[in-house]
């Protein structure tokens, strides 16, 4: 295309500009209103009918179009900096590239400029903007029990007066009521199974459970296709688990923590609270407080509740159901720990496969193979079991405190030898 066909481009703000310049030359408008509909002053306006009267309809299009631009780099420039990246930098990001370039070369360019000529060049491929998601509110479930948002927050619920712990609440999508409301050292698997147990004998079976993508619900990692404790005891009650992919999805949860961050904490100091106990004796009273207060009224008033049927076994369910391989000589290793199984006929068809440890709420260890209880003998501490037997519950018990008063003296002797800490977790 000709320098003469590239200035006959005219672009719609041109055109409209034209058609104004005609009105004023034919007398339609007056150099004011046309200077006023333009956005330019009447000098630029006089300036803008000389042209039209020199240069015709023509000499209202863009002048620069089609010309080089003053700014841009000469090409034997941008190839020697290219067989620069090309020699030197030939993995290295935009980024990078301009601060050796600047550094080592004497070469001073903008970052976007260096990443323009890589991308032109292939030598970067660009990232694809993500389109920005509309977050549309979801509207509110009709019944109560229909969805329950869980979430823990982790706080200072004593100021000052006893150390922080987390709130793990329970709250109605329907209506906002918080439906539990429990004081536990930290979020973990044990104490979301010991408040959801209280939930469901309370109140029963829900429809689902809204949860964010903490560890205890989900499984992040791509590789690992098992569920987590809490997903697979769901399951079994036949409760649906749904995870937030934003913070923002569970926002009567989130605005919960903010109003009890706010008023619960007060509330702690003007009756003297400063433990978990006490604070777990005094929820039931706040929550109907809360209810009171800030609780909607559901678009239907059906509770759609379940109530837990005799197969559902919730001391068997909610435990920590792990699964080991046993070896020919009757051992398994949990946590670092080898148990040691009593030999019988039973036990030795247990030899190369797969058995379940089951960890209940209070401690208990039991073993099971094909729902057949097995008896473990303890565990081996250099070649000498510690424990003659493990087949009742007293004796499970006493295993772990001794397992844990081990640990903790080694523990403590660690620091004193080492001056760091030492963390065994059981």
């Amino acid at each position: 295309m000709s320098e003469k066909d590239k200035s006959a481009i005219f672009i719609l703000s041109e055109i409209n500009r034209l058609k104004i310049i005609q009105d004023v030359i034919e007398r339609h408008l007056s150099p004011a209103q046309a200077a006023e509909h333009l956005g330019v002053t009447p000098r630029h306006l006089s300036r803008l009918l000389k042209r039209y009267r020199d240069f015709g309809p023509l000499g209202m299009c863009n002048r620069s179009r089609g010309k080089v631009s003053n700014r841009k780099l000469p090409t034997h420039f941008i190839r020697n900096v290219l067989n620069i990246i090309r020699e030197n930098y030939i993995d290295f990001g935009p980024t990078l590239v301009r601060e050796k370039l600047e550094q080592l070369h004497k070469i001073t360019l903008g970052k976007e400029t260096v990443r323009r000529i890589m991308i032109q060049d292939n030598l970067w491929a660009p990232r694809k903007k993500k389109v920005a998601k509309a977050q549309q509110p979801r509207p509110l479930r009709a019944c109560i029990g229909e969805l329950i948002q869980i979430d823990g927050s982790h706080h200072r619920w004593f100021e000052d007066r006893g150390p922080a712990c987390t709130a793990l609440v329970y709250v109605d999508d329907a209506s906002s009521r918080i439906m539990q409301l429990q004081f536990v050292e930290s979020e973990s698997t044990f104490s979301y199974f010991e408040a959801t147990r209280d939930y469901l004998e309370m109140y029963g079976k829900p429809l689902t459970f809204y949860c964010d993508k903490a560890s205890v619900f989900r499984v992040n990692r791509r590789s690992v296709n098992n569920n987590t404790q809490f997903q697979r005891a769901m399951d079994e009650l036949n409760i649906k688990l749904i995870s937030a992919e934003t913070s923002s999805a569970k926002g009567r949860v989130e605005r919960a923590h903010k109003t009890l961050q706010d008023r619960l904490v007060k509330e702690f100091r003007l009756r003297g609270i400063n433990t978990m106990a006490a604070a777990n004796a005094f929820a039931k009273e706040y929550m109907e407080d809360y209810n009171s207060r800030f609780a909607n009224v559901p678009r239907l008033s059906h509770d759609v509740h379940r109530p837990l049927e005799d197969s559902d076994d919730l001391d068997s369910i909610f435990t920590i159901k792990t699964t080991h391989r046993v070896s020919k000589s009757l051992t398994f290793q949990y946590k670092k720990v080898s148990f040691l199984i009593v030999d019988t006929e039973v036990s030795r068809r247990a030899i190369g496969k797969d058995i379940e440890l089951w960890q209940y709420l209070d401690g208990y260890l039991e073993l099971r193979m094909n729902n057949v209880f097995l008896s473990c003998r303890g565990y081996l501490n250099g070649g000498q079991i510690c424990i003659n037997s493990l087949t009742s519950r007293d004796d499970s018990l006493k295993f772990i405190s001794r397992i844990f008063k081990r640990i903790e003296k080694a523990k403590a002797r660690f620091n004193n030898l080492h001056g760091r800490s030492y963390n065994v977790i059981l």
